[in-house]
């Protein structure tokens, strides 16, 4: 089968396609036939070497969505011919989700949505459970104000949603371009690019990682929430600092796939490539402005 893989650091340009051997699922994992898989900044850092793995071969890829064509032994939730989306979390793998095949833990899938196609929800897993939990993490009760920053982008436009259905009063950090679509998700106030809010709020989720500044938003004893482990800036004023990281959880994909499918959770494709053409994927990730997620199919 086609793969995609890095085999040596570098830019778009060192992106591979290799031939490798069809995966084949152990006890408690299932084969997917991968139709769209997301692109991400995660897989530009480890194709960067960010993440190390030096020497070896790397497989890219987070996110799956497909059908289950094999299942492990011991699962029993689920069979093969069922639509499915996933979260495969690693950076350093010798295979990821960039690839016609996938192997994934079985508690790290979900059923797809409904309402949208594969390429669309290929841009869910990843995307959502980080913002997800970083909403959540933020602990505030509704009522409360929270900044986003890179409220455009793809974690920070599903934050937004996740957080003003949370009942929290959304203020949007992003290009001036922007704020009208991100006042369509529901932020009530909006700060363009290198502004700062009228008032500190109670929290920021940081997804643009702008560290200490965003932390400065914050009143005393508020909540600051990073989306990158090893990112987030000191603690100060009792200001709470939470690192969130992402994690392959199932059940948690699956709340946000009925989110999607009742119409409450909107997912953005920017474009979609063929799986032969990640390094121009590659190339197009880092071209300033992209709005939404980058999909490559199989």
């Amino acid at each position: 089968m086609k793969a995609v893989v890095v085999n040596e650091f570098g830019g778009p340009e060192n992106v591979e396609i290799a031939e490798v051997p069809v995966p084949r699922p152990a006890a408690g994992q299932v084969r997917i036939r991968v139709r769209a898989t997301g692109l991400n900044p995660v897989d530009a850092g480890v194709r960067a070497g960010v993440f190390g793995g030096a020497g070896q071969r790397l497989g890219l890829g987070w996110e799956a969505a497909g059908e289950i064509d094999e299942v492990g032994a011991g699962v029993a939730d689920w069979a093969a011919g069922q639509q499915v989306v996933g979260l495969h979390y690693g950076t350093v793998k010798p295979l990821g989700t960039h690839a016609e095949y996938a192997v994934l833990d079985a508690t790290a899938i979900a059923a797809a949505p409904a309402t949208v196609d594969a390429v669309t929800a290929a841009g869910l897993p990843l995307g959502g459970l980080t913002a997800g939990r970083a909403v959540e993490q933020l602990g505030l009760a509704p009522g409360a104000s929270v900044l986003i920053t890179g409220a455009a982008g793809v974690v920070g436009a599903l934050a937004v949603q996740l957080a003003a259905r949370a009942g929290l009063v959304v203020t949007a950090l992003a290009g001036a371009d922007d704020e009208a679509y991100l006042r369509s998700l529901g932020a009530t106030g909006f700060v363009p690019r290198g502004g700062a809010p009228a008032e500190p709020v109670d929290g920021v989720l940081d997804a643009a990682v702008l560290g200490e500044s965003a932390l400065g938003f914050v009143r005393d004893g508020g909540v600051y929430v990073g989306v990158i482990p090893g990112a987030a800036p000191a603690a100060e004023r009792g200001v709470r600092v939470v690192e969130q990281e992402v994690a392959a959880d199932g059940e948690h994909l699956a709340r946000l796939v009925s989110l999607v499918d009742s119409g409450a959770l909107a997912l953005r494709v920017a474009d979609a490539f063929d799986l032969a053409d990640a390094a121009k994927a590659h190339a197009h990730l880092a071209t300033p402005g992209t709005r939404g997620r980058i999909i490559l199919t199989a």
